[in-house]
């Protein structure tokens, strides 16, 4: 029997390298927005985050996420994506 493949992806705020299923997906789409791509497959520049609040602050704090994506992420965004966080747990 064939052993399936795990997908790993890399947190740009811790740089672990984790199966997808333990991370979420922000995308900056092409019109220049922000939004949470929680199926992993929406199109644009997309960047990784443990599912970890404290992960979470900490990419808030030092605008990592920013950064990667290039383009400032409002406060709604970080909220939408705790929200997911703590209803995953």
């Amino acid at each position: 029997m064939k052993v399936k493949k795990i997908p790993l992806r890399s947190c740009v705020i811790t740089r672990e390298r984790l199966p997808k299923q333990e991370l979420l997906r922000i995308v900056k789409t092409k019109e220049q927005e922000v939004k949470v791509d929680p199926t992993g497959k929406m199109n644009g520049r997309g960047a990784y985050i443990k599912k970890d609040v404290e992960v979470l602050k900490k990419a808030q704090k030092n605008k990592a996420l920013e950064r990667h994506l290039e383009i400032e992420i409002p406060d709604e965004i970080y909220q939408e994506i705790e929200k997911i966080i703590v209803s995953e747990k």
